[in-house]
């Protein structure tokens, strides 16, 4: 009779490292118009963090938990990312023009919205699904 090892320790640790991760990618998301990040590798934090939580506990329990469809999450980012440019094209703009104002919002006081926030979450959503869809299929593959 072989023993499942008691990794809950490890599960409880990975949870909180998914947390801080994801936490981590978003920041990186919303200072990527203003400073070095953006959608690109705020989207590659949270592939990564997904990608070990379906490690420690998983593809089948994660899968039940988290029922994402990878491939429609890449189409909508995709679709955010050119729907920015053509809509800046179509009001006669060059394509991708960034366009912003200061709007005050309930918390947070004045905050800058700029239309790079919108084409960043685009790249994020296409990130995080194509490196899921990749990286899932090739397990699936597997077994």
């Amino acid at each position: 009779m072989i023993k499942e090892p008691n990794d809950m320790m490890f599960r409880v640790f990975i949870r909180l490292i998914a947390v801080i991760v994801v936490t981590f990618s978003i920041y990186l998301f919303f200072s990527g118009h203003n400073a070095p990040g953006g959608g690109f590798i705020g989207g590659l934090m949270s592939a990564i963090a997904i990608l070990v939580i379906y490690l420690v506990f998983g593809i089948d329990r994660i899968k039940a938990a988290l029922p994402f469809n990878y491939t429609y999450m890449m189409s909508i980012g995709l679709l955010l990312a050119i729907a920015t440019g053509i809509i800046s094209w179509i009001a006669g703009y060059p394509y991708l023009k960034q366009f912003f104002d200061y709007f005050q919002l309930p918390f947070f006081g004045e905050v800058e919205l700029t239309t790079a926030l919108i084409f960043d979450l685009g790249v994020y959503l296409l990130v995080v699904g194509a490196a899921m869809t990749f990286i899932l299929t090739i397990v699936e593959d597997d077994s």
